[in-house]
Formats: structure tokens, C-alpha cells, sequence
């Protein structure tokens, strides 16, 4: 089992100076709310019991509340993950129980303090948009700090996990134990789509998902070193080379002192912070103690562990991918609609215009659209490719 105790030393200077090997030095500072602390004994419970509950005010009209529940992280070992659930007031007027969407925000971060739990009860959540769209439609929607309690963006296994997790607590909140469940997101939040829908049919078979849409898609970080590593994304690569080595702590053994620094510096930053780090054009390969670090046997063990496409969902999905993407590139997307469709799966993949950020404008529509279709109850399409 991987275990991280609390880092005690408060000696940021010196540890810029002589950076520590401890892996726990490189986790997120605990915001300092004893309610996320799992309570003695957590480890025992099934993945999905809920160890907390508070009531929180998010949305005008609807009722919102926060659930610390127990999840599996990358390495199968029990962690305690949170989730807030939203519920419009007014009653849902379709037929049966009212559906629910996981909407994924595309976290990108680092820090405690940047998590939905976090962003949405101070009103600061940069895609509350998203949300109150999905609101509109009368869906419940569960938003998931799905990076678990380390923060670890970029890694799949844990992101899948905790989607799914707070899925099933999400029952305790208002949420119908069958109600047909989407799953969306966008970018980061791809990741944790991409990912629960994978594995739902082992990890939560119960789970009653229709559909699951997601945009821009990190699928391969093989195909995301070649378009960021070193290039004006090399701020969110980097960060999303620090996500992973909190699940992996091995990775940090390939970390040089400058590396080390880095991950110091950026271990509470947000996404805008850390996107616009990208302009030092960071290159990992400075940052590490060994030759060729993307071909070490710990990096393709860590990379290949997390690539998209690997296991077949059962639910349909829709994934939309911008043409004009070169920080995302649109093979990514191809190559997971290619593996899934080889199984026997229902993937539509809509390639739109646009870069990173007007695709996901462009395209989030017509994938909400989708997924009120599938709510609906609507059969999904097959596998097909659109070029727009």
C-alpha cells in the first residue's frame, strides 16, 4: 500500500535550496477544514459509502449538497474522495426518476483549493455555465473532485474511480439508485469521463449510465509529449507530470533538483497559473536526473497504464475533437474511437473546426444534445466519424 503521512517541515526556502525525497512533500497543502479528514476505520468500507455530509448553497433554485465518500486510488489502495451534488427544486416532470450527470470540470490543477468542492460553494468554478445548462434540462448534476485527495491530475485509474464513486454516493443526496446517469466533460474532464466509462462495467456494473460524452480528449501522454512537452503547453504538461507521480511516487526517483523544485513551486497552483507557465517552455527531459526520460521502463510502464482505449465501455459514447487542435491532437481521439469500435463498442466522434478552446464552444452543445437524447432514452448511433 502506498501511504503519504503530512509533510511537518516548514522550511519552504530550504527546501528550494535542498529539495526533500519524501514523495509527501510534493502533495497539495491541506486546506485546513477538518471535514475532509475520512474518519478512523474508512479503509474497511465499500468504494461509494459516504464518510461526510454537509449542506452547501451553489446554485439559486436548487438544492446542493457535499458528500465525503470512500474511493480507490491508482493503485487500488482506499482513499477518501469528495463530490457535490445539485438537485433543481422544482420537480422533475419527465417519466421515471430524474436523471443525473457527472459533469467533469476540466480541473487542470494542482491545489486543494482549485477542486469543485473547493470553487463551487465560493462561486469562483469557472464552468458553472456547464452546470446551469445541465440544470436548466432538470438533471441532477454530481461534480466530483475527481482527482482524488492528491490532486493527481492527469491520472486515469484514480479519476475513473472517484467518478464512479461519487456516483454511487450521490444516492444519499437525492439521486435515485436507478436513474439514468450521462457522464460529460472536457479536456482534463475527458480524462475522468473517458476513464469511469471504461470502467463502469467492472468497477460499478450497477451504475445505470445511458451515455457519456466528452471533448478533446488526453488520451496518449506518448502523443502529448510530442505537442506540448517543450511547446507553449509545457506548463499543464509538466503539472500533469506532477499528477501522476502522486499516484506513482516512483516517478519521482526520475526527478532531478530542478524538477523537484518545480513540483514544489506548483504543487497548490491552479490552471491559469499553470497554463501560463507553459511560456518557459519547459522540456521534462532538463527536469530529469536520466537519459531519455520518456523512454525509462518507470515512464512506459506509468504512460502505458494510463492510455486511453484499453478497455471496452458498454455505454455509448460521443466524443468531439477540434480540428485544428495542436495541443490535443485529433489522433488521440481517432486512435481510442479505433481501439473501442475494434470491441464492439458505440462510439460517435464529431471533429469539429476549431483549436483547444473554441472546440470545446463549438462542440459542447451538440454533445449536450446527446446526451438529453440518451436520457431520454433515445438508442445510440453505432460507430460512426463526422468531419465538420
Amino acid at each position: 500500500m502506498v501511504a503519504f503521512a503530512p509533510w511537518a517541515r516548514a522550511d519552504p526556502i530550504g527546501d528550494l535550496v535542498d529539495p526533500p525525497s519524501d514523495p509527501a512533500a510534493y502533495l497539495p497543502t491541506p486546506l485546513g477544514d477538518p471535514w475532509f479528514d475520512a474518519p478512523a476505520g474508512f479503509e474497511a468500507q465499500e468504494p461509494g459509502t459516504v464518510l461526510n455530509t454537509r449542506g452547501v448553497a451553489v446554485q439559486p433554485g436548487t438544492t446542493s449538497t457535499q458528500l465525503l465518500f470512500r474511493s480507490t486510488d491508482s493503485k487500488n489502495n482506499p482513499i477518501a474522495a469528495a463530490t457535490t451534488v445539485i438537485v433543481p427544486d422544482a420537480p422533475w416532470t419527465g417519466g421515471g426518476p430524474r436523471p443525473v450527470v457527472a459533469y467533469n470540470e476540466a480541473t487542470d490543477s494542482l491545489g486543494n483549493a482549485c477542486a469543485p468542492s473547493s470553487t463551487l460553494p465560493r462561486g469562483t468554478n469557472k464552468e458553472i455555465d456547464r452546470m446551469q445548462d445541465l440544470l436548466g434540462r432538470g438533471y441532477a448534476v454530481v461534480a466530483t473532485d475527481y482527482q482524488g485527495p492528491r490532486q493527481a491530475y492527469s491520472a486515469g485509474l484514480v479519476s475513473g474511480h472517484t467518478v464512479l464513486d461519487g456516483l454511487r454516493a450521490s444516492h444519499s443526496a437525492g439521486v435515485a439508485s436507478d436513474a439514468p446517469i450521462a457522464i460529460t466533460g472536457y479536456s482534463g474532464g475527458a480524462i475522468a469521463s473517458g476513464w469511469a466509462a471504461q470502467l463502469a462495467p467492472t468497477y460499478a456494473p450497477e451504475l445505470n449510465i445511458v451515455g457519456v460524452a466528452f471533448g478533446g480528449p488526453p488520451t496518449d501522454y506518448k502523443i502529448l509529449q510530442r505537442s506540448l512537452n517543450g511547446g507553449i503547453g509545457s506548463g499543464l504538461f509538466t503539472a500533469a507530470t506532477i499528477g501522476l507521480s502522486r499516484e506513482y511516487p516512483e516517478m519521482r526517483s526520475l526527478a532531478n533538483d530542478n524538477g523537484k523544485r518545480l513540483a514544489l513551486v506548483q504543487k497548490d497552483q491552479c490552471v491559469d497559473v499553470l497554463s501560463y507557465s507553459g511560456l518557459l517552455l519547459f522540456d521534462q527531459q532538463n527536469l530529469s536526473n536520466v537519459p531519455n526520460v520518456f523512454d525509462h521502463p518507470i515512464t512506459q510502464a506509468v504512460v502505458e497504464e494510463n492510455r486511453m482505449g484499453q478497455i471496452k465501455p458498454e455505454a455509448p459514447i460521443y466524443i468531439y475533437q477540434g480540428l485544428q487542435d495542436f495541443l490535443i491532437p485529433k489522433e488521440g481521439a481517432e486512435a481510442v474511437q479505433d481501439q473501442w469500435c475494434a470491441m464492439g463498442a458505440s462510439v460517435h466522434l464529431e471533429e469539429i473546426p476549431g483549436d483547444h478552446t473554441s472546440a470545446e464552444v463549438g462542440g459542447r452543445p451538440g454533445a449536450f444534445d446527446w446526451i438529453s437524447q440518451r436520457l431520454a432514452g433515445a438508442p445510440a448511433g453505432g460507430c460512426e466519424r463526422v468531419v465538420r
